[in-house]
């Protein structure tokens, strides 16, 4: 396994893929010379070299670049000797690697050059004022040469950990961990600080290193860095808020304690405050001790004479060493003048250079005067014995030490051996000499035409490369060219979208100006009185919807017409056709429908549309049918409660007084009565044919008086007995109406004698008796009043019945709330109803269930009204195979079983 390599090379080419320049990896101690080389030297020259630990390198006359990073493995490096000389290219980062390299007191490193890398100290806080100093620095020694910054920020010693409550505690106290943690946070915050100012350096193209000094001693850690790494200037700055210049003291402080080889410059406000220069013997010696190798390369001697002025005691801290150590120095002692001597110090091979005559001169006359091998072998045989006698006779002398001696002798054994190389060396380098000198003469137009040859091709590289460049100019001009029309086309796309879009916009915005004005001609003509909100039908659209009127569809007949289920645009409604067509009755319906278009309450059937040509009237249809259905439970339907008999009274007394104070002229029903009240889905109630009776009258309804004359009309026991007497209707004959049809509610009976019936009743402590008793059970005290109020509604004379708005209402409210109250009461105690009591489709608890062809029960008039439109199933949606229903009477008399309960 090779350990040590001596290395030398002179006038060679390298070439990019050559391997020849691989220093083997098990190395440890290497000298390496090279001189007039042609090529790049490989930076992974010593990259497989971990074990490295002492070099001796000089390099002169390197026609290439010698890399930056030349070194890869310094972990285990102790001896450093570096030498060159007219070297193309720089190794400011290689040197300031090694200056940085810490080595211990018995390591030697030494960098030798044409100039030595200068390195600017910059003492700083983080403060505001840290980037006028750095500014001034970059400034001032940028322009010099300087690239390499050294970033210098003091920390406090960290002593003691905040706690989440806010409270400190020693540091000692804390675990290691936590510590170590806390300190790194710490670190990383400083370094985040400061990382601006690195950036500053970065920009001006200067390697900065940021070195963080954590002391409590501002003054000795800057001092004690520029000692340790021999600065030779530091920057401070001279402000009174920076913690470097707090007060004048400060500063004046660490100039006073830097090292006298250091020049100290106090910046202030962006200004030089103050100089201390360094000391100038001091910086001399300093610098005369890292160019001695630099002197013996100048000299041109004999190798005796230079081997007898090298610095011999530089070794004699190295006695302590181990054995392979002392004889690397002895080596590099030895090998360092010769390889000097070896290099000229001029980068170019001149024919005609004095130094190369005079060497060949030497080396002729040397070998001319019958000094043949073997006597100059017995000349360096006495001198090694002479020299090694007298270095023996001392070391006796020196020590009576054993190991001493033997140490001593072998290192006189290793000089020996060295000279005796040394001199065969010179002696072929002499006879190399004469040899090149002839073959330089014969072959000296050969190498000028070379030289011109390596300089044309060197041009037509250049020039080749300019030409790439050019063309890679023009590729990417054209790449960027290619890019702006693109971006330009989707410009030109966008833009067009954008107007496209506006002008959608600005058609859609006119639109909607206008639909907008015409809504506000509507609103106008509304406020004028000159708009009906109803829709005008076609009897196109009247038969269609109403499947011709068909039977199946047909709700009820009247006096005055037939009510039909139909449809418009899915939705169900109501539609009646007038008998009646005469034209004086067409004149007065047209009347009446621009009156009723007019009117809206929550509890007056809403007037959706109607066909004028051929009287017809769309409402809004209404599920659960009229009252006097429900009242006397048509179809077998459940009774009403009592709680929903209150409320009914309360809101049609609530529309009638609505109508009889409507403006500018009031509205009398004239045939108020349960058939005309119609319940929906949830049995809240609404009056119908409002105004119908004086619409068919045969009189006009102009009259700008409560009263009007007119022939009676109306159902026999609901008709008011003085208007059915004089023909004088009032909103008060609407009254009596109203009262009656409160005693229906009451007890659910025909009205014929009814008031009658209920007055002796009364009278006779019997109301219980007449009520209804499948509405539940009736409190007699709100039983009572209720009647009362029906039989003061019913009085035969209109001064004796009551006003509607301001004593029935008030009073049918009060009773409408202790209702409501009662109800909600029985709901909250009452459990609900099983789920196979209610009816699929009304989602509520079936009072007549029929089982379908499906084999699902539903209430019957829900499932027939399903039926009369489609086909299918509610629940499963497939066809049904015929649509024939079954009464479930086993259903009917558990759901009977459990409304009793």
């Amino acid at each position: 396994m090779l350990l040590s390599l001596n290395l030398s090379g002179n006038s060679f080419v390298v070439n990019a893929n050559s391997s020849l320049l691989q220093i083997p990896y098990s190395v440890k101690e290497l000298e390496l010379s090279f001189s007039s080389v042609i090529g790049h030297l490989q930076k992974s020259m010593l990259a497989n070299c971990p074990s490295l630990e002492y070099a001796n390198l000089a390099f002169n006359n390197i026609t290439g670049f010698l890399p930056e990073n030349l070194f890869l493995h310094i972990d285990k490096l102790k001896y450093l000797d570096l030498s060159y000389n007219n070297v193309s290219g720089t190794i400011s980062e290689f040197v300031c690697k090694f200056r940085s390299i810490d080595m211990d007191e018995k390591s030697m490193k030494r960098v030798e050059g044409f100039a030595e890398l200068s390195v600017v100290a910059v003492a700083i806080t983080g403060s505001r004022k840290t980037k006028h100093v750095i500014t001034w620095a970059l400034d001032k020694f940028v322009p010099e040469g300087v690239v390499y910054f050294k970033l210098l920020h003091v920390r406090t010693l960290v002593s003691i950990i905040p706690t989440p409550m806010g409270n400190f505690i020693p540091i000692s106290q804390v675990r290691d961990d936590v510590a170590a943690a806390y300190k790194k946070e710490m670190e990383w915050q400083a370094a985040e600080k400061l990382l601006p100012y690195k950036r500053m350096c970065s920009q001006r193209k200067v390697q900065v290193e940021i070195a963080q000094i954590e002391s409590d001693d501002v003054v000795a850690a800057i001092t004690g860095d520029i000692q340790k790494h021999r600065i030779s200037t530091l920057v401070i700055g001279a402000s009174s808020r920076s913690i470097f210049s707090r007060a004048r003291t400060l500063s004046s402080n660490i100039a006073e304690r830097c090292p006298p080889f250091c020049t100290v410059y106090a910046v202030s406000k962006g200004k030089l405050s103050s100089i201390r220069p360094a000391d100038s013997e001091t910086n001399q010696s300093f610098r005369d001790d890292s160019s001695d190798t630099s002197s013996v390369n100048s000299s041109t001697n004999t190798w005796c004479s230079r081997t007898d002025r090298t610095d011999q005691g530089s070794f004699a801290h190295f006695r302590s060493a181990s054995l392979p150590m002392q004889r690397f120095q002895a080596l590099s002692t030895f090998n360092l003048p010769l390889l000097h001597s070896r290099t000229p110090s001029s980068g170019v091979v001149d024919p005609k250079s004095p130094c190369l005559e005079a060497q060949a001169s030497n080396a002729t006359n040397l070998f001319s005067n019958d000094l043949d091998v073997s006597q100059a072998s017995s000349f360096t045989s006495s001198v090694a014995e002479n020299s090694l006698l007298q270095h023996a006779s001392t070391s006796e002398t020196s020590t009576k030490d054993q190991d001493d001696v033997n140490f001593e002798l072998e290192k006189l054994r290793i000089e020996l051996r060295h000279i005796r190389e040394m001199y065969a060396m010179a002696q072929g380098e002499a006879i190399d000499a004469s040899r090149k000198r002839t073959c330089f003469v014969v072959h000296f137009p050969a190498l000028v035409q070379l030289n011109e040859l390596q300089k044309r091709h060197l041009e037509e590289e250049i020039h080749l490369k300019l030409e790439l460049l050019k063309e890679e100019e023009a590729k990417e001009l054209a790449r960027l060219e290619k890019k702006r029309y693109e971006d330009a086309s989707r410009e030109a796309e966008i833009v067009k979208e954008c107007a496209k879009r506006e002008a959608m916009e600005r058609k859609e915005a006119e639109i909607q100006v206008s639909r907008q004005t015409k809504e506000k001609e509507n609103l106008e003509s509304i406020l004028n009185g000159n708009f009906y909100q109803y829709r005008q039908y076609t009897w196109e659209e009247i038969i269609s919807s109403t499947s011709s009127f068909s039977e199946d569809l047909k709700i009820g007949m009247g006096a005055y017409g037939t009510v039909y289920k139909c449809s418009f645009q899915h939705t169900t409604a109501a539609v009646k056709v007038l008998h009646a067509k005469e034209g004086s009755r067409v004149k007065q319906f047209e009347q009446e429908l621009k009156i009723l278009s007019k009117i809206r309450h929550p509890h007056l059937l809403i007037l959706l549309g109607a066909c004028p040509e051929q009287s017809c009237l769309v409402y809004e249809f209404m599920e659960n049918g009229s009252l006097e259905d429900r009242l006397f439970r048509k179809d077998k339907t459940p009774p009403l409660l009592r709680f929903d008999r209150v409320r009914i009274a309360w809101e049609v007394a609530s529309a009638l007084v609505f109508l009889h104070n409507s403006k500018p002229r009031a509205i009398i029903h004239r045939d108020l009565k349960p058939a005309n009240i119609l319940l929906d889905r949830n049995y809240v109630s609404k009056i119908g044919d409002v105004g119908l009776s004086t619409m068919v009258s045969e009189d006009s309804l102009l009259v700008s008086t409560a009263y009007k004359d007119t022939a009676p009309v109306g159902t026999l026991c609901y008709i008011d007995p003085e208007y059915q007497r004089t023909g004088i209707v009032c909103p008060k004959s609407d009254v009596y109406a109203f009262g009656m049809v409160v005693l229906q509610l009451l007890t659910a009976k025909p009205a014929i004698a009814l008031a009658h019936k209920v007055e002796n009743a009364v009278e006779d402590d019997r109301l219980l008796e007449v009520l209804d008793p499948e509405c539940g059970t009736w409190p007699i005290e709100e039983a009572k009043g209720l009647a009362l109020i029906a039989l003061k509604c019913t009085e035969l004379r209109r001064r004796d019945r009551p006003d509607l708005q301001d004593e029935v209402l008030p009073v049918l409210e009060k009773l409408k709330d202790v209702a409501e109250r009662a109800r909600d009461k029985t709901l909250v105690s009452a459990p609900p109803p099983p789920k196979h009591f209610i009816c699929p489709i009304l989602k509520e608890v079936m009072s007549d269930p029929c089982v379908a062809a499906d084999g699902y029960t539903y209430e019957r008039r829900a499932i027939e009204a399903w039926l009369t439109e489609k086909d299918t199933s509610p629940i499963t949606e497939l066809s049904l195979p015929h649509k024939h229903l079954i009464r479930s009477f086993a259903l009917l008399s558990a759901i009977m079983e459990w409304k009793q309960t």
